[in-house]
């Protein structure tokens, strides 16, 4: 299907909620998604949220996709991480020719992306393209993509070419999956149905015009595309995979607490005071972090709309409402996985699962303490220093 421009990717992703929990330990068992959920985010265009209208994409912008994998990942953290992914990277794609975007994807477009912008592979300058040789690690979503993202350096006759500072030259490039070889490495305590593993190339060729460098401009010049603004956008996505599985964290547990006690006592979680303030703090962390994102990251989407040449300060609030979004989900999802006692580590249980997914997701670079230190500098009239400022 094309994505209409009613097409209403929230509600999409809110009525595959029954599919997913009914999916759960299956995702925890495959280590991967299932084809029912393949074909239900498919066809509700969630993996392709940030393909450019000019692909038949959406082209959808940053608060509505932050809704949608946000109503994906209470439901359940691995879901709407695969499609945070696919839909995330899909900026990417703003970097390519529009012709070139519609003959690789087709019309309507069928996009399932994964892969790495970690240059973990050489590419070889030949006629016409690249000669791909590597091997990319915590490609998730790689057994129901169609297309790879593999970032790699360049190399000539001479061997790796040399950025004017003396680092490597890199490239962006797009393989088929039928060109790779998968490996099964993903076998890890949380996030388990991501399938993130490994995938090779082996001297691949890929056409010169389905590779790009990121320091080139855009071909897209939509704001979503903006080389100041994508990563804040694509990391939009990943901090609303993490608060979304703390409000999952959340009405799993109020749903414990109205039902269950402890093996101490009887008495009803609901009905004792620890687990009162436990669900008070939690809910003020979940809340707090939700509100600050929304905010930082709607003002910078605005100050790109509008052609704010220097929007370091809203880009900087942005990254640091996202860092502290994830982190800030990891505490919460703690306070209640221990208010809720003996009850939270047995698998039956959703709280379990939300657990292990959040302190996964909160390894991504987006998540990193390093982000807050870059935007203290910007607060400061520093250079940030790091990727996507």
């Amino acid at each position: 299907m094309v994505d209409s421009p009613t097409h209403d990717p929230v509600a999409a992703a809110a009525a595959l909620a029954p599919l997913i929990r009914e999916s759960r330990d299956e995702l925890d068992t495959a280590r991967r998604l299932t084809p029912s959920l393949v074909d239900g985010l498919d066809k509700a265009g969630l993996f392709r949220l940030g393909l450019p209208r000019s692909m038949g994409g959406p082209e959808t912008n940053p608060i509505t996709s932050f809704h949608a994998i946000e109503e994906l990942s209470k439901a359940d953290g691995s879901v709407g991480w695969c499609a945070m992914l696919s839909s995330g990277t899909g900026v990417f794609t703003g970097w390519l020719e529009a012709d070139v975007g519609q003959s690789m994807f087709g019309r309507p477009p069928d996009f399932r992306l994964a892969g790495s912008i970690r240059p973990e592979g050489r590419a070889i300058i030949a006629d016409g393209g690249y000669i791909v040789t590597g091997q990319w690690d915590y490609a998730s979503g790689v057994n129901h993509a169609n297309w790879l993202l593999c970032t790699c350096k360049v190399e000539d006759g001479n061997g790796p070419q040399l950025t004017d500072q003396g680092t490597p030259v890199t490239r962006v490039l797009l393989a088929p999956v039928n060109a790779a070889i998968i490996i099964d490495t993903w076998d890890v305590m949380g996030m388990r149905g991501t399938g993130s593993n490994d995938f090779v190339l082996n001297d691949v060729f890929v056409p010169d015009e389905r590779t790009f460098s990121l320091l080139d401009t855009p071909r897209e010049e939509g704001p979503l595309y903006h080389p100041r603004f994508f990563f804040t956008g694509l990391w939009t996505q990943t901090v609303a995979n993490a608060l979304g599985m703390a409000r999952g964290a959340m009405n799993a547990f109020l749903e414990l607490a109205a039902e269950s006690g402890s093996t101490m006592s009887p008495t009803l979680l609901r009905d004792r005071p620890a687990a009162q303030s436990a669900v008070g703090e939690a809910e003020a962390i979940i809340s707090g972090a939700r509100a600050y994102v929304l905010d930082s990251v709607g003002r910078a989407w605005q100050a790109t709309r509008d052609g704010n040449q220097d929007p370091s300060r809203e880009i900087a609030q942005s990254r640091l409402a996202i860092t502290r979004g994830i982190r800030e989900s990891v505490r919460a999802v703690d306070i209640l996985f221990h208010a809720a006692g003996s009850n939270a580590v047995h698998r039956r249980h959703p709280l379990e699962r939300f657990f292990r997914d959040i302190h996964v997701a909160a390894q991504h670079i987006a998540g990193l303490p390093s982000n807050i230190e870059a935007g203290g500098r910007v607060m400061l009239g520093l250079e940030p220093g790091g990727p996507g400022w």
